[in-house]
């Protein structure tokens, strides 16, 4: 598997294979603690939903945390242990690495200056943008194309060889800039007309992280702490930028090299994520940006919408089925169940954010998976047993 391929599988899988939901592979005791305070009517699921994070062997992983929320209620758990070296237990607010959810943020902050009429959907990039792309990519994209994954970007080129472990482990301390990232995506033309195709790229956020700063006059970093992360009181979530290094009580991510030994992964320069992928987080705090961006707390109303809103029906993913990204986030139905929300992954982390509109139903699921590339079966575990 390629890097480029790797890059586009690790950001965007999850919302098709939520469809797919694989049954209970069985499970093995949890290795950490529980706690619930959850209503006599969802209290049969508490065995389940242990069961579904207490596997640690499909996917393998090294820990696991679990928070569901519904209607008012709600229920953690987890299983492993942050530390393979000290054996300690995951807590909720232990840091680790959030990948594509971080998208999530980028997109609440483009449509915040959307609704206070800074940006325009339908403009092309080239407006904001001016002289960083070839002028075919600046003219044809527009901001809402890249917010949904129908820009039509060109497939890198240049990137490192990360298709192995050992790979993954050398080029940990690369340094990228935006600007450098954006230039592995201008050799080709568009792969098709923007706005008829679907296709999840990471680059899309990149660019609009840049917008961010161009329209706020400062990192974009800085624009989501400002707008999002203190307004909420998000105090263990941050941009880490160059900081390669989890501070504070934090889950370790390990990677499992081709001679079958683990390697601890979790320092690790993220400027290749950068926009993209690089927020650092914790269960605590994903749940608590969750509630406030579905219950309208970030963004009015018609702001909002645009989250819960698909391209049209004639726009489908490169494969054929049908279209799942809106401005910022991805849809998904299981068993009935619509959810809404955002994966994310990077080496040694797996996150799942998902909920229905309504929050009667929330989730955030966070683990460590071991191989360089999993399937889904813990989160499809998960997602069996919530809507049994």
């Amino acid at each position: 598997m390629t890097s480029l391929t790797r890059r586009t599988f690790m950001g965007g899988c999850a919302a098709g294979t939520l469809l797919a939901v694989a049954g209970n592979t069985g499970a093995r005791a949890a290795a950490g603690t529980t706690a619930s305070t959850t209503a006599p009517n969802t209290a049969p699921d508490e065995a389940a939903l242990q069961a579904a994070i207490s596997d640690l062997s499909h996917p393998p992983a090294t820990s696991a945390q679990l928070r569901v929320d519904r209607r008012g209620d709600h229920w953690y758990g987890t299983a492993g242990t942050a530390d393979l070296g000290s054996g300690r237990a995951v807590r909720p607010d232990d840091r680790f690495r959030a990948g594509s959810v971080t998208k999530a943020f980028v997109a609440t902050v483009v449509l915040q200056l959307w609704a206070e009429r800074r940006v325009e959907l339908d403009a092309p990039i080239g407006r904001y943008l001016p002289d960083l792309l070839p002028s075919a990519f600046s003219r044809r994209i527009t901001v809402a194309q890249l917010l949904n994954h129908t820009s039509g970007l060109a497939d890198h080129r240049g990137l490192p060889d990360d298709s192995t472990p050992e790979g993954v482990l050398r080029h940990r301390w690369d340094r990228w800039t935006p600007r450098e990232w954006v230039e592995t995506v201008t050799h080709d033309p568009l792969k098709f007309d923007p706005g008829t195709t679907q296709e999840y790229r990471g680059i899309n956020y990149v660019l609009l992280a840049l917008i961010t700063e161009k329209l706020t006059g400062r990192p974009y970093g800085q624009a989501i702490e400002s707008r999002v992360l203190r307004p909420l009181g998000l105090t263990r979530t941050l941009l880490p930028g160059q900081d390669p290094r989890l501070h504070g009580p934090h889950v370790h991510g390990y990677l499992r090299m081709t001679d079958g030994s683990l390697r601890d992964i979790t320092v690790y320069n993220q400027s290749s994520a950068w926009g993209e992928g690089e927020l650092v987080s914790t269960l605590d705090d994903l749940s608590r940006f969750q509630r406030a961006l579905f219950s309208g707390a970030l963004l009015p109303p018609h702001a909002l919408d645009k989250l819960f809103t698909l391209p049209p029906d004639s726009v489908r993913m490169l494969d054929g089925t049908p279209a799942r990204y809106s401005l910022g986030l991805q849809k998904a139905t299981v068993n009935g169940v619509t959810f809404w929300g955002k994966t994310g992954e990077t080496y040694g982390y797996r996150t799942r954010m998902f909920a229905t509109r309504d929050q009667a139903l929330r989730f955030v699921l966070s683990y460590a998976p071991t191989p360089l590339t999993t399937q889904e079966e813990m989160t499809n575990r998960v997602v069996a047993a919530l809507t049994a």
